[in-house]
């Protein structure tokens, strides 16, 4: 078995179709691991699959990452999220890589194309947005303490060329459902490094952080380019410091 896909999900009914219809017909296995999802999410992965491991949802999904990837049996292992596509071109580099097995490389990073509102970003650090996705197996894990950190591989990483594509936000609902689950665990990483409840902080939550994000992503990383679409993913993203500060102040996670 060369190449087995690694997917953990909950709740994704409505991206699922399309992200396996996009890695099924060439891929070896496909692993998910479901994390009690309520809508037909389950039902639509066996369309593509029978192995399908039930479990819970954590706070810090990328644990039921690392449950997926665990069970794969492939040599190369290609970690997917549900509102992700492999496009044709992409498929076919993969591939070039997997058949070729280069022991010098033990992961590849692999660019994104992200979708914002139906528009893809060029730039405000949404494109290329390189992530790890392509790891040999048992030279790579999840280190499972943020939800925004890259897989750890041991030995080299490569770069590939083509894009993956990631409809990640495809309306306003979509943006705010996971903002919502981002800022609380903020909050709760605050709570468990017991961040003081003071002006400083409330200047570096309410203000600093926010304006420097901002700036970050609309100047320095030219999120003008995309026009409205880039200063409303600008403005939204710096939102997340003043979010996560209330609800650290409100002893809450949500």
């Amino acid at each position: 078995m060369k190449l087995s896909v690694a997917i953990a999900v909950y709740n994704e009914g409505k991206n699922l179709d399309a992200c396996l219809a996009s890695v099924a017909s060439w891929a070896d296995e496909i692993v998910l691991v479901d994390g009690g999802s309520t809508d037909d999410t389950v039902k639509v992965a066996k369309k593509y699959t029978d192995h399908i491991i039930q479990t819970s949802n954590p706070a810090i999904f990328h644990i039921n990452k690392q449950k997926a990837l665990d069970a794969c049996k492939g040599t190369w292992i290609l970690q997917m999220d549900a509102d992700e596509v492999i496009p044709e071109a992409l498929k076919n580099e993969i591939l070039a890589i997997v058949e070729e097995n280069n022991p010098k490389m033990n992961g590849y990073y692999i660019p994104r194309r992200n979708n914002f509102w139906g528009h893809f970003m060029k730039k405000g650090g949404q494109y290329p947005d390189y992530v790890i996705r392509l790891v040999k197996n048992g030279k790579a894990r999840l280190p499972c303490k943020d939800v925004h950190e890259q897989i750890a591989v041991d030995g080299e990483v490569g770069y590939i060329n083509e894009p993956m594509l990631h409809f990640s936000y495809r309306t306003s609902e979509d943006y705010w459902k996971k903002a919502d689950s981002y800022t609380s665990l903020t909050a709760m990483f605050m709570r468990e490094k017991n961040t003081p409840k003071n002006i400083v902080t409330w200047l570096r939550y309410m203000i600093w952080l926010p304006v420097k994000m901002f700036f970050l992503l609309f100047v320095r990383h030219k999120g003008f380019v995309d026009g409205w679409y880039g200063l409303v993913f600008a403005y939204w993203s710096a939102l997340h410091y003043p979010i996560a500060y209330r609800k650290f102040i409100a002893n809450r996670n949500s």
